[in-house]
């Protein structure tokens, strides 16, 4: 009976740690270079209830004044929208911010997963995807 429970918890054990490598080489982070400005996005904790996006701006030649709160949308593969709750970290200015992104999880979880930014005075939106399942 023992030896049956220790292989059933090596087998459990196995299928967590696998599926969560598989998520965490899948959420990879992503960046994206224009108009001099690096954004860089990487998602954590997507199956909580509250969704977290990491996210990073880096330039020289501009103060970062963007409003996360109204310029970011996260998007699931049927187009459901859903604006972010709160943004965690540096206020508008500076050459340099970062901070965590947060929204409502979307449910049912979809199949691909994407960040949009709108930047002011940028043509279109920087777009980051990930394949969620």
């Amino acid at each position: 009976m023992l030896n049956l429970s220790l292989r059933t918890s090596v087998l459990l054990a196995a299928f967590v740690l696998s599926n969560g490598l598989y998520a965490a080489q899948a959420l990879s982070p992503q960046t994206s270079n224009q108009s001099a400005v690096a954004v860089k996005v990487t998602p954590r904790n997507l199956q909580d209830p509250v969704w977290e996006f990491d996210v990073t701006f880096d330039t020289h030649s501009e103060e970062l004044k963007d409003d996360l709160l109204k310029h970011a949308v996260l998007v699931a593969a049927d187009g459901a929208q859903v604006a972010p709750v709160e943004w965690l970290g540096d206020p508008p200015g500076s050459h340099h911010r970062k901070g965590i992104l947060r929204f409502n999880a979307l449910r049912p979880v979809p199949g691909t997963v994407e960040l949009r930014i709108n930047r002011p005075g940028e043509p279109k939106p920087r777009s980051f995807q990930w394949e969620l399942k």
